[in-house]
């Protein structure tokens, strides 16, 4: 959408203020050139090798870019100078949102910048690691927010911020670390193994050589839990959007998968068959909101592995129809045929904000690909092609405003709010 009042920095901004993902990922997805900014912040880093504003921004467009690899050295460069940086959304004169991150790519953090960029907020973002001594040395804010998602990299860190929150006083949105490393892929499927409401399919971490004696047939395929006949789903651990996935058939499969892997450790489930009437997938995202769902996408594909930007959904009419009939109906049809679903997600998570993964299931369950609280959720798609779009996702980002703007005014009546240090 083109109404994002998120901006690229003026040149007098004083302190590490950043353009940040939202902007700098729009313009990308946009087909515009970014070159001028790019040649900007190069000659910046020239003259001033500790411009970590510079850095940072140069490290979020080589992501972008998929230069992984250069995009970590000039993000650690930043981090080198600084721990802290400012995104000015709008005027600037909303509310000030502490965001507790730490290093990584997209997927590392919740991508705030892409629920508040048409807003007037501040994000302020604070880095962390699993070395962070304290947090009192935070910037002043109004609210704040633990943006750090879960992974096999990142639970050091939730395990620091675990010691490091236990002590906060001020108004903070999903200050459970130990709820967000529960979102891992078995950590969720266990959680919800008995909810007749919803099928988290069983998902077990394997390594390497266990996967090897179940393709030579040495284990057998039901002394794993939840398995007992292929196809399963193999995918390696820390891996997100399909990366390494694989539909295995056979034994032979499994044994050919091993020899194009060199990870040493992965996650194994049955495959779940959730293709509709029509022999198509349908896949939808959902972000949760103080308990409350919200419509985010639906894709519907020809293929099980369902991703938005590869189902068509731009050269399909008809599967547009539909994504704007779901999102139109959303709060009277698909959220309240689920709704002891998503009661259920939002008790066992505990989380003020998390987004899913999921598809309905013939039975009438909801069926739980996946939970976490780094999904990104955006309005990035042309309001030509998706003009229904809109009125969904501007719902979902005041909810998600309000929700920031709620726990201001909450501690606000507890006593004068004073924020400049929390601790």
């Amino acid at each position: 959408m083109n109404n994002a009042a998120a901006r690229i920095p003026e040149a007098e901004e004083q302190g590490h203020v950043i353009a940040g993902k939202a902007v700098l990922v729009r313009a990308v997805y946009e087909g515009k050139d970014v070159t001028p900014y790019w040649e900007i912040l190069m000659a910046r880093v020239s003259a001033n090798l500790a411009d970590a504003g510079a850095f940072m921004d140069l490290s979020i467009i080589l992501q972008v870019l998929g230069r992984s690899d250069e995009a970590a050295i000039a993000q650690n460069g930043a981090l080198e100078t600084s721990r802290d940086y400012r995104i000015r959304n709008g005027s600037g004169t909303g509310i000030r949102v502490l965001v507790i991150v730490t290093r990584g790519d997209f997927m590392a953090n919740t991508p705030i910048e892409f629920l508040l960029e048409s807003s007037d907020t501040s994000i302020l973002l604070h880095y962390v690691d699993e070395t962070t001594a304290a947090l009192d040395d935070v910037p002043e804010h109004d609210v704040a927010f633990v943006a750090v998602g879960e992974s096999p990299g990142n639970r050091p860190v939730l395990e620091n911020l675990e010691r490091m929150l236990a002590t906060w006083k001020g108004p903070i949105l999903n200050n459970a670390p130990r709820a967000i490393i529960d979102l891992s892929r078995e950590g969720v499927s266990q959680a919800f193994r008995d909810e007749p409401a919803i099928l988290a399919p069983l998902t077990s971490r394997i390594a390497r050589a266990e996967l090897r004696d179940l393709a030579n047939g040495t284990r057998g395929l039901d002394t794993v839990d939840g398995l007992s006949t292929f196809p399963v789903i193999v995918r390696p651990t820390g891996t997100h959007a399909g990366h390494g996935m694989e539909k295995i058939a056979t034994e032979d499969e499994l044994a050919g998968y091993l020899e194009g892997r060199d990870e040493t450790d992965f996650y194994i489930a049955p495959f779940i068959d959730y293709s509709s009437e029509d022999g198509k997938f349908r896949k939808q995202r959902i972000a949760v909101i103080d308990g409350k769902p919200y419509a985010s996408h639906l894709a519907i594909s020809d293929h099980w592995m369902v991703h938005y930007l590869s189902a068509g959904m731009a050269e399909h009419g008809e599967r547009r129809l539909e994504e704007a009939s779901w999102m139109e109906n959303f709060d009277a049809d698909f959220a309240m045929r689920h709704a002891k679903a998503f009661d259920a997600l939002s008790r066992r998570f505990g989380l003020d904000y998390f987004a899913i993964d999921c598809a309905e299931l013939s039975d009438g369950r909801l069926l739980l690909f996946e939970a976490d609280v780094a999904m990104i959720v955006h309005a990035m798609d042309s309001e030509t092609v998706f003009p229904y779009k809109k009125k969904a996702m501007a719902a979902l980002f005041a909810a998600f405003e309000n929700a920031l703007a709620k726990r201001v005014v909450r501690d606000a009546k507890a006593g004068p709010l004073s924020v400049v240090k929390t601790l």
